[in-house]
């Protein structure tokens, strides 16, 4: 089946509308078949407000094909023996007749399985190249690097229409609506990468994005449940507050153009918002890097609104409030040294203990 078709098929399989929630910063309730309100008070109620979320993203994103399970054919290029971990230059089949690049960086010594972190870039050219450590100009963005130095299996992943120079494939061609469904089926496909190498832990992956691999991260994490843990720098805040709520870029043809094209560009037509997507993540555990000085695309209020309707979820239904750690670094979109060692920390305490 070609993936036009199979992304046909998966509209077809799509469940009715679902309802609507007016405001998208009370999560205290989901809405039955009958459209009465429930009170959230377990896990099974919220799963119920969250099957409502990942109906509302699909409206936007389009939807969300089956698992291709492609990983079979990762391909390595190129290998670097670096002092603490050997660096490869990989692609992987994200889905059939699509070859996705990145860096698979494999830590020295191991003597059993090790965590392992699906790794997403920011915005900038040249993609997978500023985590994997080698654009050295940008200090506080070598993440990557810094964590297969600590002993993280790492896959550093290009994102499509971004990252051109090695990945000129184009999502609308295949079948796709957004831009960020076919990075959700790539990072999902890098979970697979991960899962099927005999060095990493399938139970012990996570992920970690900075900027577009902020909330792609989120992304992946709310639709795939195998991702354990997740950290999000300078990646979010409320549709409302972002850039004084213009969503132009939202709207764009790297994200999602039915924002405009459905939605009309406009916070309070959008059908879900961060505020469900971080809560939706409950019980793992999410570290936030939100600096004070991220005006305007995420204005740091907003990552508070997201916070302070997240937390309810994590405390009260799930009893497990420790697991949401937002620090907030004078900073502007950055992703400083003591957040970076605060959130290393973090990933060791949850994956490695």
């Amino acid at each position: 089946m070609t993936r036009r078709r199979l992304l046909a098929a998966a509209t077809g399989l799509a469940a009715p509308h679902p309802p609507e929630y007016p405001d998208h910063g009370d999560l205290s309730y989901y809405l039955d078949t009958a459209g009465r309100r429930r009170p959230v008070r377990s896990p099974s109620d919220w799963a119920r407000r969250v099957a409502h979320l990942h109906a509302h993203m699909q409206r936007v994103m389009g939807p969300l094909p089956p698992p291709a399970r492609a990983a079979a054919g990762l391909e390595v290029t190129e290998e670097v023996r670096l002092d603490r971990y050997t660096r490869r230059r990989v692609r992987f089949q994200s889905e059939p007749g699509d070859s996705t690049p990145a860096f698979l960086l494999v830590p020295h010594g191991r003597r059993s399985r090790l965590p392992a972190m699906v790794c997403l870039p920011g915005s900038s050219k040249p993609g997978k190249d500023i985590p994997a450590g080698l654009v050295t100009a940008r200090p506080n963005q070598l993440w990557a690097h810094e964590l297969a130095e600590r002993g993280y299996v790492c896959l550093v992943i290009d994102y499509p229409m971004l990252h051109t120079q090695e990945y000129p494939t184009d999502p609308y061609r295949l079948g796709y609506v957004s831009c960020t469904m076919k990075g959700i089926v790539n990072h999902r496909a890098g979970v697979d990468v991960l899962a099927s190498l005999s060095f990493a832990d399938p139970s012990r992956i996570g992920v970690i994005g900075h900027s577009l691999g902020g909330h792609n991260a989120l992304f992946l994490a709310t639709f795939d449940p195998r991702v354990r843990v997740i950290v999000s720098s300078c990646g979010f805040n409320v549709f409302a507050k972002h850039a004084g709520g213009d969503l132009s870029a939202w709207a764009s043809r790297y994200y999602m153009p039915r924002i405009e094209t459905d939605f009309g560009k406009d916070p309070a037509r959008m059908p879900f918002d961060f505020t469900e997507i971080l809560a939706s993540l409950a019980p793992r555990p999410v570290f936030v890097n939100a600096p004070l000085h991220d005006a305007p695309d995420f204005e740091v209020s907003g990552v508070r609104d997201c916070y302070n309707a997240a937390l309810p979820i994590y405390r009260d239904v799930f009893g497990a409030a420790d697991r949401l750690h937002v620090e907030y670094p004078d900073a502007g979109h950055d992703f400083p040294p003591a957040t970076r060692q605060s959130c290393y920390a973090f990933l060791d305490r949850h994956l490695k203990a």
